[in-house]
């Protein structure tokens, strides 16, 4: 057998040539079947919150692959042999499970913990020594290394698949195919907005987007991050309407382990998250006051304290707030910090809304059916000359928002025969030649129902609040009825109105 410091030696070299653990065992058996008697060399994972033992490498295909399950007693069992660390000839038989002839195995430590096992299976006929056990056991180190590089690997593989799917998400709620499609209405009705993003993408100088709900300020937000030169840093959302009273500190400046009841583990606030990128202030005017104070602090100079924690930190984050509500006004009344309007107002850019815009209609229609057709799996329908008359005159309460909405019921009614946007509006169309009523009957079908129309109408005004019942700017005062018979009525047409909420 050669030196057993250069056997060692040599293992330590394939494990870390190898990134994937599965190559490492392949090469080390040609390694050591030089020497040893060796058949089989397996790498297996203990799951003791699952109780069950997963392969993760093995020479030999179609052998010990997939997971073993085991009862609460054999986990118990398992887990007081591997801490006693020593490499055993008879281990559990639940470790054995498809193993046959003599196997050497040993626990691989990973900083204290106990996550896996290392196997190894003597060819027929063939059994190991004194000898072969001592190197089996200097044999747990380097694959130790190997299977924490291979836990590593896969927490790596499994965030970029969670960032996948929420950059697809994230497309699909904004109805895009990528993240780089150029704004619906660029060239027209938002011209003007779009050269004044042009203009303020390249510095580093807060941006206050203003406009109606539904305008499209989150998409100006991400052009203008995407245009900047923190293209490649984070860009991160925060909905400040949306965040409770007593979380808005914790959720925008973190906090440390123990600050409070609950603060089990030191959690990194939304400008931590945002370092070295771009933080998306949603919805700015409902920011209370005291938190407006610690916000103005950190435009100031950049430094920022965790709740309970007493070191500064210092973030780089470029601020692009966005609100509907007339903060010049908040301003007034007392309602909004004079000094955080300032910091905040540099750069303003105003979203018009879509009824002064009308040139965008027919581009935006037909970009919401194409995305209603790929979402529903309908077939791709256009609107007609009809439909973008019909859209052209609408108010549109909920500007863009709304009309996505429109276009989405509209193909659901239509079913892939056409695109129902007179049903979709809420408007009674019992001439429409599409339809070719042929009875009296037939056009009294066509009209929608008292109830119906009365949901339609709801939908509309929930859309136009975001979900918001009570308040200043709640459906309810929209409607002019009491809230709590709003919300009786809601539940009785079936309507949730934490649906048109945003996240």
């Amino acid at each position: 057998m050669a030196a057993f410091s250069e056997v060692l030696l040599e293992v330590w070299r394939e494990v870390g040539r190898h990134e994937a653990i599965q190559d490492a065992v392949r090469a080390v058996l040609r390694l050591l079947a030089k020497d040893l008697p060796v058949d089989t060399l397996v790498v297996r994972r203990i799951e003791s919150g699952r109780r069950c033992i997963e392969t993760v490498a093995v020479t030999r295909e179609g052998m010990m692959e997939g997971r073993t399950e085991c009862s609460r007693d054999q986990m118990k069992r398992l887990l007081a042999w591997c801490r006693e660390g020593r490499v055993e000839r008879r281990p559990p038989a639940v470790v054995l499970s498809g193993l046959s002839g003599e196997v050497l195995a040993g626990p691989l430590n990973q900083r204290g913990d106990l996550p896996g096992l290392l196997l190894l299976s003597a060819k027929p006929g063939r059994r190991f020594d004194t000898q072969h056990l001592a190197l089996v056991k200097a044999l747990l180190a380097p694959f130790s290394v190997a299977l924490e590089n291979d836990q590593r690997l896969r927490e790596m593989v499994a965030l970029r698949e969670a960032a996948e799917a929420e950059r697809q998400a994230l497309l699909n709620r904004l109805g895009r195919k990528d993240l780089g499609d150029s704004i619906v209405g660029a060239d027209a009705g938002l011209r003007l907005v779009m050269e004044r993003v042009d203009l303020v993408t390249k510095s580093d100088v807060p941006v206050l987007i203003l406009g109606e709900t539904g305008t499209g300020k989150e998409l100006v937000a991400r052009a203008i991050h995407r245009g900047s030169p923190r293209a490649a840093g984070p860009i991160i959302r925060v909905n400040c309407g949306a965040i409770p009273p007593e979380l808005i500190d914790s959720q925008l400046f973190g906090h440390d382990h123990g600050a409070f009841t609950g603060a089990v583990e030191t959690h990194k606030g939304w400008f931590e998250r945002a370092d070295g990128g771009t933080l998306f202030l949603d919805e700015l005017g409902e920011l209370p006051l005291p938190a407006q104070v610690r916000l103005l602090r950190i435009l100031q100079d950049g430094w920022l304290e965790r709740i309970g924690g007493h070191q500064p930190i210092h973030v780089d984050v470029r601020i692009v707030a966005s609100t509907h509500r007339d903060l010049a006004a908040m301003v007034a009344e007392g309602l909004f910090r004079e000094d955080l309007w300032y910091r905040i107002a540099v750069f303003p850019i105003l979203l018009p809304p879509l009824r002064e815009r009308i040139e965008d209609i027919p581009a935006l229609a037909c970009h919401f059916a194409e995305r209603a057709a790929v979402r529903f799996g309908l077939p791709q329908l256009l609107p007609t000359e009809r439909d973008l008359a019909l859209l052209a005159g609408y108010p549109w309460p909920g500007n863009v928002r709304e009309l996505a909405a429109v276009m989405d019921r509209a193909a659901l009614v239509g079913n892939g025969r056409c695109l129902e946007v007179a049903k979709a509006l809420g408007i009674i169309t019992p001439l429409d030649p599409r339809n070719k009523p042929g009875t009296s009957e037939e056009v009294l079908q066509s009209i929608p129902t008292l109830e119906e129309l009365t949901r339609r109408h709801i939908e509309a005004t929930l859309i136009h609040t975001r979900g918001r019942v009570e308040g200043k700017n709640g459906a309810a005062r929209l409607l002019g009825i009491n809230p709590h018979t709003l919300r009786g009525r809601m539940r009785k047409l079936g309507l949730n109105w934490m649906a048109f909420r945003e996240e």
